[in-house]
């Protein structure tokens, strides 16, 4: 789970956490803001596969509502998580 995060049209909104896969390397992040239908990669393969990832992923709204934003992490031996962690972005006008 990771904390809802509040938004004003317009703005960007910046979203934050941490990955792990207990030793097996992760190799990229993905986000998606449309359900899982595409997602934006972000690199990840310079990083300690001992220790936790922070990562942030920001996002500016165009329309006032409710967003997911889904995360998912890739091991090294292309296996994503088998479920994504989900975070919502309220978006006042």
């Amino acid at each position: 789970m990771i904390a809802p995060v509040q938004g004003k049209v317009g703005q960007p909104a910046t979203f934050e956490g941490y990955a792990d896969d207990y030793g097996n390397h992760i190799v990229a992040l993905e986000f998606s803001l449309d359900g899982g239908k595409t997602w934006t990669r972000q690199d990840t393969r310079a990083s300690n596969p001992d220790l936790m990832i922070h990562w942030t992923y920001t996002y500016t709204p165009q329309r006032e509502g409710v967003y997911q934003l889904k995360v998912r992490s890739v091991t090294e031996d292309g296996r994503t998580s088998p479920f994504a962690a989900v975070a919502e972005l309220h978006v006042e006008g």
